[in-house]
């Protein structure tokens, strides 16, 4: 674990990249702030986490990090130790964690609960939508530290890098972090509330766009030309053929949006 500071004075916001070994987008975006070194109003830490699995690229050594929160310092794991040291590091600080997805193009923050943290600081930042995720928090940095995650874009890509970059100086912006405006956009907000599985097959098809509400009735997805259909409405999130071993994604559903507010006269 790499852990650097902007400016002086024990940081209460804190920025975390590399969690997972093979999505180096966030990295890219610590490692340029570090080297512009922007003058900051309040300290914040940056913290590349798991860099053995960076080095080997891959997305865990032992287990996957995002899962194994709050860490045991004798776990028997190289992430399990992590978790448990990510954890000291990040005690008192509200984080910013990155990531990257092979099933959405365009940003998206997850957080663990709607609450007025997360509803005063995502509208600022350049994100397609919420997703509030509580029933699916145990193992993850969010169940553990007061953290918003965003994905960045479609793994390995140089967008997403790029999208890593622009995400984390506009949330530094809505924290006071760093001088300036942030503009509010209205956000629809979701909420995961199944799993979609997947058998083991040889080929799996996702017929769904990410958001859009999939219709009762409706085939979204097929393992082998297997096809699945919608038993009711939902909106599908993180969905993708190959994104995840024994899942194709989640359903959510779509809770509100948050409005910009009005401009002052």
């Amino acid at each position: 674990m790499k852990v650097a500071q902007l400016g002086s004075g024990t940081p209460e916001i804190a920025v975390v990249a590399g969690v997972h070994g093979d999505e180096p987008c966030g990295v890219r975006a610590v490692e340029r702030l570090l080297d512009d070194r922007p003058t900051v109003k309040r300290p914040v830490k940056l913290i590349v986490a798991n860099e053995e699995a960076l080095e080997r690229r891959v997305r865990f050594v032992d287990e996957d990090l995002n899962r194994a929160f709050p860490g045991d310092p004798d776990a028997k794991t190289h992430e399990g130790q992590l978790a448990d040291e990510l954890v000291s590091e990040l005690a008192g600080c509200l984080t910013f964690s990155m990531h990257s997805t092979q099933s959405h193009a365009e940003p998206f923050a997850i957080v663990n609960g709607v609450s007025e943290t997360a509803k005063a600081l995502v509208p600022q930042l350049p994100v397609a939508a919420m997703v509030e995720t509580s029933n699916f928090a145990e193992g993850r940095l969010f169940s553990a530290i007061d953290t918003i995650e965003v994905e960045c874009g479609l793994q390995g890509s140089e967008t997403a890098a790029e999208n890593a970059d622009r995400l984390t100086r506009a949330f530094l912006t809505a924290v006071d972090a760093l001088p300036g405006d942030t503009i509010h956009s209205d956000l629809p907000v979701y909420r995961l509330t199944d799993v979609i599985n997947k058998g083991q097959a040889s080929t799996y098809e996702v017929f769904v766009d990410n958001f859009t509400q999939v219709e009762a009735g409706a085939p979204f997805a097929a393992a082998d030309g297997d096809k699945q259909v919608a038993d009711e409405p939902f909106y599908p999130v993180l969905m993708s053929s190959n994104g995840y071993r024994d899942v194709f994604g989640y359903a959510a559903e779509k809770l509100e949006v948050l409005e910009t507010p009005p401009a002052a006269d």
